[in-house]
Parts: C-alpha cells; sequence; structure tokens
C-alpha cells in the first residue's frame, strides 16, 4: 500500500514509518524539519511540509492507500494542536479525494470498561484532571473526524512506554481493553498498520492495551 505518516519524528509516527517499510509499504513521511527524522529506506519519500497549511499537504497525501497520524500534544503546554494540526490534514485529504485516516488519541475519551478497579477508576480520575486541556483536545479532534467524510478510525492507547514491540494486545473496537494500563509506542503503531484494511474499525474509536 501506499501510506503517509503525519507526526512523523514522533514516537509513534517513527514506528509506523519503520514498521510500514519493513512490511513492503510505499511510506510517505510529513515532516517539518527533515533534521530530526532518522529513519532511512528505499521506499520512502520525506515531504516537508508546514503542517498549519493544508495546500502544503496535499502532495504528501494525494493518490495514497491510507493516511496515519501520530499529531498530539508532547505536553500540556501543546494542548491544542491535534485538533488544529488534524483539520489541515482533513482539508487536504478532502482536497485530493483520500478517504482512509487512523489517528491516535486516548483510552480516557473512550468509555469505562466493566470489570475496572476501584483503584483503576482513582488513577483514571486523577489523570483526567492532570491532563484535562489535552483529553478536551483530543476531543474535539474526534467531533471533527466525525464530521469529515473520511473513513476514520480513531486508536486509543492508555499510558505509553518505549518498550519493544511485542504485537500482543487487545483491541476492542468502541470500547477499551479492561485492566489496559499501558501500551507501547511500537504496538500503537503495530495496531494502527493492522486496522487499515479492517471494515470494523471504521469511524470507530479502537481501544488498544496490553
Amino acid at each position: 500500500m501506499k501510506l503517509t505518516v503525519f507526526g512523523a519524528t514522533g514516537g509513534i509516527g517513527q514506528e509506523i514509518v519503520r514498521q510500514g517499510l519493513a512490511s513492503g509499504h510505499e511510506v510517505t513521511a510529513v515532516v517539518r524539519d527533515p533534521a530530526r527524522f532518522t529513519v532511512t529506506g528505499e521506499r520512502l519519500e520525506v515531504h516537508r511540509a508546514d503542517l498549519t497549511d493544508p495546500d502544503s499537504l496535499r502532495g504528501a497525501v494525494a493518490g495514497k492507500d491510507a493516511v496515519l497520524s501520530g499529531l498530539g500534544a508532547r505536553s500540556r503546554a501543546d494542548a491544542g494542536v491535534a485538533a488544529k494540526l488534524t483539520r489541515s490534514v482533513l482539508a487536504a485529504m478532502d482536497a485530493e479525494g483520500v478517504r482512509r485516516l487512523l489517528v491516535v488519541s486516548a483510552a480516557p475519551l473512550g468509555p469505562t470498561p466493566d470489570g475496572q478497579t476501584v483503584l483503576d477508576k482513582t488513577v483514571l480520575a486523577i489523570v483526567n484532571s492532570v491532563l484535562k486541556d489535552i483529553y478536551d483536545d483530543l476531543r474535539v479532534m474526534e467531533r471533527d473526524l466525525a464530521a469529515s467524510a473520511t473513513d476514520w478510525t480513531s486508536v486509543r492507547p492508555p499510558k505509553l512506554t518505549n518498550k519493544q514491540l511485542t504485537g500482543r494486545y487487545r483491541s476492542v473496537v468502541g470500547g477499551n481493553p479492561p485492566r489496559g494500563r499501558s501500551l507501547a509506542r511500537a504496538d500503537v503503531a503495530h495496531a494502527m498498520l493492522a486496522m487499515i484494511d479492517d471494515p470494523a474499525t471504521v469511524k470507530q474509536g479502537v481501544g488498544v492495551a496490553y
């Protein structure tokens, strides 16, 4: 497949690019600063663009089978970037007639699964309070996705780690795995690539966790 990856210099974005190339896909990595992007490969194209300008993104998404986005806030100071930059991606995709889009969101945006312990619920309440600005940004992003013409999927992991790829995680369409407390960025990327051609995930939030 021909894939475009936004947020390609981030932890999840780089993993999507690496794993996509390893699986034989043609990958276009969209970056603001190519000097920060160290992944190489024969089927890799690096596209430099201003992520706030939809017109500068059209060439990166034109003719692609799917677009995958790891865009999001890296700290509370960045709250707002997920919705803002995803709007640019949506506009570029709409202009080029590209439909399949997978984005990274967060587990707290999904429903609380049955079987959660009191400890899990308490920790979740604290995290929701501390990261409220970031989660509010993601909620706006998801509303924009739902209003768009794309065949979107919002992938919702819990706490992210830098552990190595396992390929062993649980996915729940429309919900969250019970007692799902963490997931490696590499496994988030793995899950996103696996969902590209899964019709059950289209226009759905999907919880992923160990």
